[in-house]
C-alpha cells in the first residue's frame, strides 16, 4: 500500500457549516467560524475535514440546491475566507473534502434556466426532459425521494423535467459529456485552490434507465403502510444503474490526473448498498464510498456481525468507508440506543466500534459530544423533507442543530444572533465544549484518547479484521496487521456481562483509554454497553 495514499484508514470530521458555529453573527455558521474552531477538530486527531456545501443557493435544500459551482453563499463568507480555512488545516495536518453534488441542480441555476427555455437552447438535454403521456400524466410512475411525483410539468417548455427530491432540484443529464465536462472544471477551480478530495452527493441517483420503464410495486409489501410512498416500489430504473460503474471510472480517470485527491461516495440504503460500494470503488473508480444503509441498519449483534462478514468479503480494495452518524439521519446516540439508558456510555461504545472497523471512518459533528438527536417545535422544522411528512416523520433538522460550544451562554455560544437558523436543545447545553474540556472522563476526552490510540496501531487503520465467536450481546473482533493485533470487544446490552476469558484470545486491555472493564481471572466483566480494547498477545 503506497504511503501516499493518506485516506486508506482516515478519519474524516464532517463539518455540517451552517451548525458549525457562527463568526458573523446572523444565525448560520460560516467558513469564519469554522476557521477559528479549527483548532478544536485538530484536537481530535482527525485527518481530513469534509465540509459541506457552502455555493450560492437559495437554501430550499440548505446548499444541497446549488445555484453556481464556483463560489461562496455570502451566508458563509468569501472565497477569501474559503482559502483560509484551507490554509490553516494544512498547517494543523488536515486535509480538506468538500461536497460536490453532480446529480442535480438548483433550478435557479443558470444552466436549467438556459435548458429550460427550449428545445433550442445550446443547453436543451443538460437536464433530463420528457414528453407527457397522452392524458397529460408524467412519463412513468417514478417517486420524489420528498413525496410526489418525481416530474414536474415546465409550461414554458412544454415537457416534464426530472427531479428525485424538491421540484425545485431539477436533475442533470450526465450522460452528456459536455455535463461532465462542466463539472471537470468545475472541480478544477476548487482543486487549484488546494481541496484534497471531493465528496460525491447522491452517487446512487445520478443516472437513470433511459428508457425511462415504470418501477414495479416492491414484491414485499410493508405493512403497515409506510409514511413515504417511496418505500412501495422496488427502485431498478430511477436509480443504483451498473451504469454509475462507469460513471465513476471516468470520474476517476480525471481524478488520476491530481495525486494525493481523494473521492468518497455516498450510497444510499437500498437494498445491496455494501455490494455497491464494492462495485463503484477500487483502482478504475471512486477510492472509497459510504453508505446510508450502515446508518438505518439495526443495533443488534447478529445484524452487526452480519456487516462484518459483509464487509470482509466485499471490502477487498479498502473502499469501504464507515459512517454512523450525519447530517441526513438521527443521531446515533439516540436512533440506536432509543431508551436513552447508559447514553454516555453508549456514546463511547459506537465511537470505538466505528474507529476499530476495516476501512476509513466519518465522524459527523457532535458525535464527539455524544450529543443526542434534539428534540424541535413543530414550528421550528425547517427541512422540507420533514414538513412534508410531519407528524409520522419530523425530518432531519434534529441532527443539524447548531452545536454547543459554551454552557450557559446565549445560544450555547453557537451564535450571538437572537434567533440562529435552527434553535439549540436545552439538553445539549450540558454536553458544551467547554464543560467536557474540562472533564477527563468526558466523551470528548474519550474520542480523542481513541483516535491517538488508533494512529498508533497499523492494524486499525489498514488491518484486516476478523470476527470472533462471543455470545449475545457481545459482539467481538480481531484487526491484525504485520505484528500488529487489536480485539476488539463490545457489550451492545444496557446490562452487565461476564466472558470466561478462555474463550477469548489472550491480550492486554488498553487500560489508557478510560473503558471501564474487569478482568479477573477466568472472567472478563464488562458493564452495560461496556467497552474491553486491547493488543493480542503475540505468542498465541
Amino acid at each position: 500500500m503506497k504511503s501516499s495514499e493518506w485516506w486508506h484508514g482516515a478519519v474524516i470530521y464532517e463539518v455540517y457549516l451552517p451548525s458549525f458555529y457562527d463568526a458573523s453573527g446572523d444565525g448560520w455558521g460560516d467558513l469564519c467560524g469554522l476557521l477559528q474552531r479549527l483548532d478544536h477538530i485538530a484536537s481530535l486527531g482527525v485527518d481530513a475535514i469534509w465540509i459541506t456545501p457552502f455555493y450560492p443557493s437559495p437554501m430550499e435544500d440548505f446548499g444541497y440546491d446549488v445555484a453556481e459551482f464556483r463560489d461562496v453563499d455570502g451566508r458563509f463568507g468569501n472565497l477569501d475566507d474559503f482559502d483560509a480555512v484551507v490554509a490553516k488545516a494544512h498547517e494543523r495536518g488536515i486535509k480538506v473534502v468538500i461536497d460536490q453534488v453532480w446529480a442535480h441542480t438548483a433550478a435557479a441555476h443558470p444552466w436549467f434556466r438556459a435548458s429550460a427555455s427550449g428545445p433550442g437552447s445550446e443547453k436543451a438535454d443538460w437536464y433530463i426532459w420528457a414528453n407527457p403521456r397522452p392524458d397529460g400524466g408524467p412519463p412513468n410512475n417514478w417517486l420524489s425521494v420528498f413525496g410526489g411525483s418525481a416530474w414536474q410539468w415546465h409550461p414554458a417548455r412544454r415537457q416534464y423535467y426530472l427531479h428525485h427530491f424538491l421540484a425545485s432540484q431539477p436533475k442533470l443529464n450526465l450522460r452528456n459529456e459536455q455535463v461532465l465536462n462542466a463539472h471537470f472544471s468545475n472541480a478544477e477551480f476548487w482543486l487549484a485552490r488546494g481541496v484534497d478530495g471531493f465528496r460525491l452527493d447522491a452517487v446512487d441517483f445520478m443516472l437513470h434507465d433511459e428508457s425511462l420503464r415504470d418501477n414495479p410495486a416492491n414484491q414485499h409489501p410493508v405493512e403497515p403502510t409506510p409514511w413515504n410512498p417511496f418505500r412501495l416500489q422496488r427502485h431498478l430504473h430511477d436509480m443504483c444503474q451498473p451504469a454509475n460503474q462507469e460513471l465513476m471510472t471516468s470520474l476517476r480517470r480525471f481524478i488520476d490526473r491530481f495525486p494525493e485527491v481523494v473521492t468518497i461516495g455516498e450510497l444510499s440504503s437500498e437494498t445491496g448498498a455494501l455490494g455497491r460500494v464494492a462495485a463503484m470503488t477500487g483502482k478504475s473508480k471512486l477510492h472509497m464510498a459510504y453508505t446510508l444503509g450502515v446508518m438505518k441498519t439495526a443495533f443488534a449483534p447478529a445484524i452487526l456481525r452480519q456487516v462484518i462478514e459483509d464487509a470482509t468479503v466485499r471490502n477487498r480494495a479498502d473502499g469501504l468507508c464507515w459512517s454512523f452518524s450525519n447530517h441526513d439521519v438521527e443521531r446515533v446516540v439516540s436512533r440506536w440506543n432509543p431508551r436513552g439508558a447508559y447514553r454516555a456510555a453508549f456514546a463511547l461504545l459506537q465511537m470505538a466500534m466505528l474507529l476499530t472497523l476495516p476501512g476509513s471512518a466519518c465522524l459527523y459533528q457532535g458525535e464527539e459530544l455524544g450529543l443526542p438527536q434534539a428534540c424541535l417545535p413543530p414550528s421550528a422544522i425547517r427541512d422540507p423533507f420533514g414538513r412534508t411528512f410531519y407528524p409520522a416523520y419530523a425530518g432531519r433538522d434534529g441532527a443539524r442543530t447548531p452545536l454547543p460550544w459554551v454552557a450557559g451562554a446565549p445560544n450555547s455560544g453557537f451564535s450571538t444572533a437572537p434567533r440562529p437558523w435552527l434553535p439549540l436543545d436545552p439538553e445539549h447545553d450540558r454536553l458544551a465544549v467547554d464543560r467536557q474540556e474540562a472533564d477527563a472522563h468526558s466523551t470528548l476526552a474519550g474520542y480523542r484518547r481513541m483516535l491517538r490510540w488508533r494512529k498508533a496501531h497499523p492494524a486499525l487503520r489498514t488491518g484486516r479484521v476478523e470476527l470472533l465467536r462471543t455470545p449475545d450481546p457481545v459482539v467481538a473482533w480481531r484487526r491484525k496487521q504485520g505484528p500488529d493485533r487489536v480485539i476488539a470487544i463490545f457489550n451492545t446490552s444496557d446490562e452487565a456481562v461476564t466472558l470466561p476469558t478462555a474463550d477469548l484470545p489472550a491480550f492486554e486491555p488498553a487500560k489508557e483509554l478510560g473503558f471501564v472493564s474487569d478482568a479477573c481471572g477466568d472472567a472478563l466483566r464488562l458493564p452495560p454497553f461496556g467497552v474491553c480494547l486491547g493488543t493480542e498477545h503475540r505468542n498465541r
